[in-house]
């Protein structure tokens, strides 16, 4: 029942999203949509998507899947752009198109849409996020890149992609942990309920010692969960200290820093006392992303001072 519900999410989220193809011969974007019958291109003329979101593939899976091409050749086409210069650009089917060129395969059946940049990239990032195929880290750099480059909420976010906003908000999250806890979810050695979990925490030092612990313990994600609910009964939160200086969530100031967020790219958090005074909070989560917010903030400043 789950993996018919996914299958269903899947077929109606990138069927929203990926136009038919126009017929062999059509120029993209002239007459009506064809009927996206496969082509077989070769496999030299294909460029990988630069908006691949993925940076791990498994050599060995890899391997497995030419094999089974050599033996049975390739059994669902690949989705691609036809480009000006007569070449293609991958849109889904990095794997099939790695273990096609490792098979030694001279042509591969593919499947031309019609896509504007943005619309490659957003379709890159949504055919990873829904097949399952991202490690938790680059799901959350891929709903990044959606609230970033196309301004999405995370609210239509989770309706493009079929989770609940929860879960969104969760994973963003997880790219406000410290870099040696983001290692450790790249590497296999936490899961993403464990960084769910220590993204609770306010303080950097609370988070790596409980990190370092669960992985030399191999502590279960209900075992961190524990751990955290133990340290935050032991010291007030942030939240527990704005309520005790009188502050509230005012739905004003919620607005408000959900409007900055999509116009920055990035976390914002407002916070203000009954008399008035208070912070505006941006994260970063490195050297390039605060040069970025930087131009961004100057931008602005230019924008408005015309």
């Amino acid at each position: 029942m789950k993996a018919e519900r996914k299958r269903r999410a899947l077929g109606k989220g990138l069927g929203s999203l990926i136009p038919d193809a126009p017929p062999p011969g059509v120029a993209l974007g002239e007459a009506a949509a064809g009927t996206g019958t496969p082509l077989e291109v070769p496999v030299g003329q294909i460029q990988p998507n630069p908006h691949q979101p993925r940076r791990h593939f498994d050599e060995e899976e890899i391997a497995s899947l030419a094999a089974s091409i050599r033996a049975s050749g390739i059994l669902q086409p690949l989705i691609v752009r036809r480009e000006p210069d007569g070449g293609y650009t991958l849109v889904a089917g990095e794997r099939r198109l790695r273990a096609a060129r490792q098979a030694g395969l001279e042509k591969v059946p593919v499947i031309v849409r019609a896509l504007s940049d943005e619309r490659l990239l957003e379709v890159a990032l949504i055919e990873n996020i829904q097949r399952d195929d991202l490690g938790p880290l680059e799901t959350a750099r891929a709903f990044r890149v959606l609230v970033r480059e196309f301004g999405l909420t995370q609210v239509e976010i989770a309706e493009r992609v079929g989770k609940p906003r929860s879960t969104v908000a969760n994973f963003l999250r997880l790219l406000d942990l410290p870099p040696e806890i983001q290692q450790m979810l790249e590497a296999g050695e936490l899961e993403m309920g464990h960084g769910r979990a220590l993204a609770g925490l306010d303080r950097e030092d609370d988070q790596i010692r409980l990190a370092r612990q669960a992985r030399a313990l191999r502590w279960t994600v209900r075992q961190v969960e524990e751990q955290v609910r133990r340290v935050t009964a032991g010291e007030p939160t942030r939240r527990r200290k704005r309520e005790a200086d009188g502050e509230g969530r005012d739905p004003n100031v919620a607005a408000a820093e959900e409007q900055l967020a999509r116009a920055l790219g990035a976390r914002v958090q407002i916070r203000q006392t009954r008399s008035g005074r208070g912070t505006i909070e941006i994260r970063f989560a490195g050297d390039d992303d605060l040069e970025r917010l930087y131009r961004k903030l100057l931008t602005l400043q230019g924008r408005e001072a015309r």
